[in-house]
């Protein structure tokens, strides 16, 4: 894994920039604390922050290819997962390779089969490519979007990057927040539009995307998209093909010249990926390790929701005993949730959800310590239709996202003025029927049928993205790699067409998922219930964020204060609105990271 940094003009001369790239490509230096390169020619300038997995020797970046007339120059984050089987293919067609790496079959890629190469890939990636000759740049990124690349237009620049924090330390890049920026703020929150960069004027390639740029067009291709049809293998034969895509999956992630571990919570998810990887360990006569994260004094705190039925530390134990892996568990308090609040703002950039950020963090940053890659289970609930709302009626029928009506709408607290100016349920209605228009329909289904398609898309291409987004600013703040088997595009695709009756087999969700792990979990684990990520419920976690909070809502100039109705934010603190103590500490905790990002980022509203 690794961050990259890139600058394109087709007026000006960028080969004297060192600077102003430098300063870019330090600004992610925590994505790749092992190496840094630059590369630089008239129109282009590309930089590369390098946390070594594969090839230490060989994969330095930006590669550049130079044959005759033509130069390629590319920087690349991620992991190409077939490149073997890419580099025997390009092979027989009379490429050679002096590295290892995936780097060098991602740019002999292009050279074959220019931009209908991601057509090719299997991986996890954010790339851009530049043609010297053609003068034409060419960014790619994974089917998914489980790396990120944001880029902006500025006259005759394109300026593009790992993190926003790149493009803002171009000069050409002001902080600026206009209408449409505050409304994915205050309306959908950390869940962002996809494509939408919350910065004016700022974007993000799509998932399953590619961008080409020459000086007289832009042109935007989707390569990859879940294409809806019936679906007619039986109950068996479709937790076969699930057992075999995910037994491959992860076999093809397990490659790294790096120590590798499987993160482990006692869900299903975790747990299946570490059963699976634990075989491959033991076959190779080694001994996997697992982690995991719990809160001081959480069996005293814990209380019981939709998504917490239970304490996951049993069953931590039941599998790691079970699979043989050599467990390490990460105990957190208040003051280490406290102390470290506000990482996850500077690490995406954005305001994000509290301690449930901040506790990842702090977990990756422990495993760091031992090793440099993990497996996670993030992605299966999504791809898996695991969540209660795929089967509860006033979220099927409802008229917005499902997260967003769960949670409450953070709009409500915004003043008069502010909420005049926004109209963040307006912007929400838009982005939600935009959703809806992209599914792709199956004729002839049942109307219920329909409706969860329509869930399984929305949580896909809207609540994944940001699941995804957490796990990689999280785990690449500290330079770690977190790989997500249940993100193959080969898995999604044959899911999305598994009727939901089908994927909550024996009537529990996820249990097509459950029959494909049979044999490799034990009876009593692939049974229990979901429980999703834990979370602090310790008092004195709650009172510290509430007395920040108000410390802000007290402060005249806080920038906070003009957006926000005070007297209906105080009923919130107070606990006098209905909602539970963790749902307002929630929200608290978000228009904290709103207020200093604000701040801290010099956030001009324009």
């Amino acid at each position: 894994m690794c961050g990259i940094a890139g600058w394109v003009n087709w007026s000006e001369d960028l080969s004297q920039q060192q600077s102003i790239l430098r300063d870019m490509t330090g600004a992610i230096e925590h994505r790749g604390p092992d190496a840094d390169g630059f590369w630089f020619s008239l129109r282009a300038a590309f930089g590369h922050r390098r946390l070594i997995v594969i090839d230490p020797e060989g994969g330095l970046q930006p590669m550049l290819n130079e044959q005759g007339e033509q130069t390629l120059a590319l920087t690349y984050n991620g992991e190409i997962y077939n490149f073997m089987e890419l580099k025997k293919e390009l092979e027989e067609r009379g490429h050679t390779f002096r590295t290892h790496s995936d780097t060098e079959v991602l740019l002999h890629s292009y050279m074959e089969w220019e931009e209908e190469c991601v057509d090719h890939l299997n991986g996890i990636f954010a790339f851009a490519i530049w043609d010297e000759k053609r003068k034409k740049l060419f960014m790619g990124r994974d089917h998914l979007g489980v790396k990120p690349l944001f880029y902006a237009q500025r006259g005759n620049s394109i300026i593009f990057g790992s993190e926003l924090k790149v493009l803002l330390a171009h000069p050409a890049i002001e902080p600026e927040v206009d209408k449409e920026g505050l409304a994915e703020v205050f309306s959908l929150g950390p869940m962002r539009t996809p494509g939408v960069g919350v910065f004016k004027d700022v974007k993000e390639v799509r998932a399953g995307h590619s961008i080409t740029f020459t000086s007289s067009q832009t042109r935007v291709r989707q390569y990859w998209k879940v294409q809806s049809k019936e679906h007619t293998d039986d109950v068996q034969t479709t937790a076969e093909k699930i057992r075999s895509l995910l037994e491959d999956t992860v076999k093809r992630q397990l490659i790294s010249d790096l120590p590798l571990v499987s993160m482990l919570s006692g869900g299903l998810d975790s747990s299946g990926l570490t059963a699976l990887a634990g075989k491959d360990f033991k076959e190779a006569g080694k001994i996997l390790h697992t982690y995991s994260i719990d809160f001081a004094n959480s069996a005293e705190h814990f209380q019981t929701d939709l998504l917490h039925l239970g304490l996951d530390g049993p069953w931590v134990k039941r599998v790691s005993e079970h699979v043989r892996t050599q467990h390490h568990s990460t105990v957190l308090g208040a003051n280490d949730l406290l102390d470290n609040f506000l990482k996850p703002l500077y690490a995406r950039d954005l305001p994000g959800l509290g301690e449930m950020e901040t506790s990842l963090y702090l977990l990756f940053r422990e495993m760091k310590k031992d090793a440099t890659v993990a497996l996670s289970g993030e992605s299966a609930d999504e791809v898996f239709s695991g969540y209660p709302w795929f089967h509860q009626d006033e979220f099927l029928n409802g008229s917005t996202f499902p997260w967003r009506q769960s949670r409450g709408n953070f709009g409500n607290i915004l003043s008069g003025e502010a909420s005049a100016s926004i109209r963040p349920d307006e912007y929400a209605d838009h982005r939600y029927q935009e959703a809806l228009a992209e599914v792709p329909e199956l004729a002839g289904e049942s109307e219920l049928g329909a409706k969860q398609r329509q869930m399984s898309y929305q949580f896909i291409t809207r609540f994944l993205p940001f699941m995804l987004d957490r796990k990689d600013r999280m785990s690449m703040a500290v330079g770690f790699e977190v790989r997500v088997p249940f993100c193959d595009y080969r898995l999604v695709e044959y899911l999305w067409n598994v009727p939901w009756e089908m994927k909550s087999v024996d009537n529990i969700e996820k249990g097509i998922l459950r029959r494909a792990l049979k044999g490799y979990l034990p009876d009593d684990v692939r049974n229990r219930r979901k429980s999703a990520y834990p979370t602090a419920q310790d008092p004195v976690y709650f009172g510290a964020i509430k007395k920040w909070f108000m410390d802000i809502v007290e402060d005249s100039n806080a920038p906070l204060r003009p957006l926000i109705d005070t007297n209906k934010i105080r009923t919130v603190a107070e606990g006098k609105t209905g909602m539970s103590e963790g749902q307002a500490t929630k929200l608290m905790e978000y228009l904290i990271h709103v207020n200093t990002w604000l701040k801290d980022y010099h956030i001009k509203l324009v």
